[in-house]
């Protein structure tokens, strides 16, 4: 997302056998890295992590933000 020079990344929960850019099974928020905001359904990313999802070592810092 975003445009040219100013990136917005959606933190997503994707199948692990599929494609990078295969579909998002869920969207759970997003990230702006130069103003460093951050929006996350707290609820929907405990259901996942409850159901043994695993986040990538970026998206776990960014949990670690939230969490704080």
């Amino acid at each position: 997302m975003g445009r040219k020079k100013l990136p917005i990344y959606k933190i997503v929960v994707a199948e692990g056998m599929s494609k990078r850019d295969g579909k998002a099974v869920d969207i759970l928020g997003t990230y702006n890295p130069k103003s460093k905001e951050l929006q996350i359904d707290v609820e929907k990313v405990k259901e996942w992590l409850a159901k043994g999802a695993q986040p990538t070592d970026r998206v776990a810092s960014l949990l670690k933000r939230v969490v704080q």
